[in-house]
């Protein structure tokens, strides 16, 4: 029997699976962060090395019998990074007597879409604190609709809601704008009840602009024209990325899973875009067939 170890990383924590190569859990457990970006690819290298020995020891699997391991995380969707964290993975494994016979590394995204649809074709729309869209084709191809960056991307996103908020909320405070509950909103959940405060949280005490976002959509709700305005905006934009990937695709039907609390949970912002897909009439949406950890765990079994 061969044997297969996806992980899943991301800015908080890591989740670990061994299964085997029917996709059936063996094993699992959970580390700490892997955004080698932030924390350095030596770091991260432990925390993985610290997983697949767990999984290998407590399963009681043949070290010879696990046929490959992937890491899917944050930052490793350029091919110069993820080259950098295998690198470093392999040595760091090799000097602690752990050689294994194929480690991949690839985007957290990447496997999220895999796990989505089994390693068939479709897309995923993931819209957290960022926002991006991947679609694999017929043929097997990858495409990606967006994910430029807070600075010039992350349409859609809880990010650019909240920053939109903010910036809707500055204005009202100076005068350039209507009054908007969300200042109201801000002064009782962060203490911001006037302009200095609210650009010293900005710029000063690294302040969470997606953590707005929840307060965006319930004053939307209580039908505050600024906040109702900046969903449409962004909702909107998010359609453009679904658009842009049919397209890309050429298929009859988009088959789309959605990712992220910000279009996933029961708010106004996740009902509007989810009208929106409805009205385009050639969307199908559907919950994922997997976790992105299984989507690791099919992409090592096909790239091994």
């Amino acid at each position: 029997m061969k044997y297969f170890i996806g992980l899943d990383g991301g800015g908080t924590k890591t989740k670990c699976i061994l299964t085997d190569e029917n996709y059936n859990s063996i094993y699992e457990c959970t580390g700490g962060p892997s955004n080698f970006l932030m924390l350095g690819t030596d770091k991260v290298s432990e925390t993985i090395f610290d997983l697949i020995n767990e999984a290998i020891t407590n399963s009681k699997i043949n070290e010879d019998d696990l046929e490959a391991a992937l890491i899917g995380t944050t930052g490793a969707g350029r091919v110069n990074d993820a080259n950098s964290l295998k690198e470093a993975f392999v040595n760091y494994s090799n000097n602690n007597n752990l050689k294994l016979k194929n480690f991949f590394v690839e985007s957290d995204a990447r496997i999220a879409l895999e796990g989505a649809f089994s390693g068939k074709p479709g897309s995923i729309l993931i819209a957290g604190t960022g926002s991006i869209m991947f679609g694999k084709d017929k043929n097997g191809v990858i495409h990606r609709v967006g994910g430029c960056g807070r600075f010039i991307g992350d349409e859609g996103s809880g990010f650019m809601i909240g920053r939109k908020g903010l910036i809707a909320v500055s204005k009202h405070l100076d005068g350039r704008s209507n009054p908007t509950l969300l200042t109201d909103f801000l002064r009782s959940e962060f203490n911001i009840d006037d302009l200095p405060t609210l650009i010293t949280k900005i710029y000063k005490e690294n302040f969470d602009i997606a953590s707005v976002t929840p307060f965006v959509i319930k004053a939307a709700e209580e039908n505050d024209k600024a906040c109702l305005k900046i969903l449409e905006e962004e909702s909107d934009e998010l359609i453009l990325h679904v658009k842009a990937m049919g397209n890309l695709l050429k298929e009859e039907t988009l088959k789309l899973s959605l990712i992220g609390s910000t279009i996933t949970t029961d708010n106004l912002y996740a009902k509007m875009f989810q009208e929106k897909i409805n009205d385009l009439g050639n969307v199908k949406l559907q919950n994922p067939d997997y976790p992105p950890a299984i989507g690791a765990v099919i992409m090592a079994k096909n790239l091994s």
